[in-house]
């Protein structure tokens, strides 16, 4: 096992002849595509749906190839020039089909028998979703010209914009004490049992932003300008409305949702006060100590490896589902990960999926704590994700942004309460606790404030420039409403909206929601599977693969559960609130 990936699976390198062979077949699938655009007639609709979906599958698996490698690539290296040239090739080769993807979609809108072709047809039936969807999408969609002009123009607009912000952040050099870190290294300095070193660590993360706040500031304006005027061109109501349309999700499904959050937010400041206290502030919890241990115990400072992370993950998982402990063993010892922080290197983590090759790839900034092993479980359950729709025809291998967490966050539970469950020591138990809680107030709270942020940001950008003054104000105001009085407003975050890249993507909005979604959906699941034991497995794994061809709604009606319904909601959140009183009873044994 390496601590770097390996993407020889996909590419050698940028000299490998497979490479470039694969450049040049996907130039001429695109010249395909364009060449049977031009010859689709409703006489033979359904031999040219078939052979322009057969293309569109051979054009989505190459490019899916070379993009995931190139953007791998970048990931871990922001600075490469030819990675940067590359990736704006791919983008300019798959920007000049656009056009015929438009006039293609117009051409199912136009089959008045849609539902009897793919009756008819054993490939079209395996795209009837697809299919269904597409000809519903029709009243949002533009001409194919202007679809054409959406498409190039992006390039050199919002994914530069994303561009800018991913590499001003990843190449940021942060000045703490006598060294230099880059943004990963110093943020996680928010988890070191010294104080002085959470607060310094703080200090130096809001400083080192100002020199890049401003040209920060200009992407978020432009992309989320662009967004709106998409959204409004396409005659949608609002981006989110937007958002919620393409994520198939309906707007009663958030709201119920939001609604039992905002009733359960006292919930969380009542476990943020308690921790503030036990720590000695008396003014709320400040923002640099949200993540601190609350106390010494033997296990609280350990450090991990990677191969103590991985057995740790298959000694929990075991109980639960063998397949999940197969990939996993398989992520580790044929180096799907990619661990450790370094200059140049993206923050965060994230898992991509590569249904082609049936792999996936993982990228984290390890550190060796608790955390970072939890982070593992939750980015190891996107991969098992992928694994179970790894079977799918290649165009029903996407799944929509709110179920996308659900499996990474049912992976996060069951980590967590098989290791708070099995524990007999009251100070281990209480510092395991405080961990899980930890996550919920990120995906509870912090999500909370997110969201509001970007709701306002995407309001007030239809009418003026923000500058970064402006999107600290809002975001400490959003901060202050999520947190109430259980954080110290002397030490919030203002500069939130520069490290979360979930807010630089002109395709992608609102990817902030799905968080809290994800963590309470996999909560309720996590709750039909402690009642119904390993019969539950089975039901689970039909779920994840019916995210690919089904509406949110429908997915959850597979295992009984409806959504739309706060009391749903509520009940998983009843759950938080079980930990947190839990919590507040331990805790008592602590001065």
């Amino acid at each position: 096992m390496n601590a770097t990936w390996s993407l020889d699976a996909l590419y050698k390198g940028y000299d490998d002849p497979a490479f470039h062979h694969d450049m040049d077949t996907l130039k001429a699938v695109v010249k395909k595509i364009n060449d049977l655009s031009g010859q689709l007639h409703h006489d033979r609709r359904a031999e040219c749906v078939t052979a322009m979906l057969k293309q569109q599958e051979t054009l989505y698996e190459l490019s899916g190839r070379l993009g995931s490698y190139i953007s791998l690539r970048q990931s871990c290296d922001t600075t490469n020039t030819q990675t940067v040239a590359l990736m704006g090739q791919l983008q300019q080769t798959l920007s000049e089909c656009a056009k015929s993807f438009a006039r293609f979609d117009t051409f199912i809108q136009g089959i008045n028998d849609l539902d009897t072709l793919i009756a008819q047809n054993p490939f079209l039936s395996e795209y009837a979703y697809l299919l269904r969807e597409t000809k519903q999408d029709g009243k949002y969609r533009l001409s194919d010209d202007v679809e054409e002009v959406i498409a190039k123009l992006n390039i050199s607009a919002g994914d530069a914009w994303a561009n800018l912000q991913e590499y001003l952040t990843s190449t940021l050099a942060v000045p703490y004490q006598d060294q230099t870190l880059t943004l990963s290294e110093v943020r996680s300095l928010a988890y070191d049992q010294d104080p002085s070193v959470r607060k310094a660590a703080y200090d130096a993360e809001l400083k080192a932003y100002e020199p890049i706040r401003q040209s920060v500031a200009f992407a978020l304006n432009n992309i989320k300008s662009q967004v709106n005027t998409i959204s409004d061109l396409r005659g949608f109501a609002s981006p989110l409305d937007m958002t919620l349309y393409y994520s198939r999700m309906e707007r009663k499904t958030l709201d119920a949702m939001m609604e039992a959050i905002q009733a359960y937010l006292p919930v969380f400041h009542h476990y943020l006060k308690r921790k503030a206290e036990i720590l000695g502030h008396h003014n709320g919890l400040p923002w640099y100590d949200l993540f601190a241990p609350i106390c010494d115990v033997d296990h609280s400072d350990k450090k991990y490896t990677p191969m103590e992370a991985k057995q740790y993950l298959i000694d929990h998982f075991a109980a639960f589902s063998q397949d999940l402990c197969t990939m996993i063993e398989t992520a580790f010892h044929d180096d799907w990960i990619d661990f450790y922080p370094r200059k140049g290197k993206v923050g965060g983590a994230f898992c991509a999926n590569l249904p082609f090759i049936k792999q996936s790839r993982i990228l984290t900034n390890f550190n060796g704590q608790l955390d970072d092993i939890i982070t593992l479980a939750h980015e190891l359950g996107h991969a098992y994700h992928g694994m179970m729709i790894e079977n799918h025809r290649p165009l029903n291998t996407d799944y929509s942004m709110p179920v996308a967490e659900t499996a990474s966050t049912f992976n996060e539970n069951i980590i967590m309460n098989a290791a708070i469950a099995e524990e007999s020591n009251t100070r281990k138990k209480l510092v395991l606790i405080e961990k899980q809680l930890q996550d919920l107030t990120q995906i509870i709270c912090d999500i909370y404030s997110r969201y509001h942020f970007e709701c306002e940001v995407f309001e007030r950008r239809r009418t003026t420039f923000l500058f970064a003054e402006d999107l600290c104000n809002i975001m400490l105001q959003t901060q202050k409403e999520a947190y109430g009085d259980a954080l110290d407003f002397h030490y919030l975050h203002p500069y939130m909206w520069i490290n979360k890249s979930h807010y630089y993507s002109a395709s992608l909005s609102f990817y902030n929601f799905p968080y809290a979604f994800g963590g309470l959906f996999a909560r309720g699941l996590i709750v039909q599977y402690q009642k119904q034991g390993s019969s539950f497995v089975d039901q689970y794994r039909l779920l994840l693969k019916a995210t690919t061809i089904a509406h949110v709604e429908d997915i959850a009606k597979k295992v009984g559960i409806d959504i739309g319904d706060p009391s749903f909601w509520r009940e998983s959140l009843e759950t938080c609130k079980n930990r947190i009183d839990e919590f507040m009873t331990l805790s008592q044994s602590l001065s």
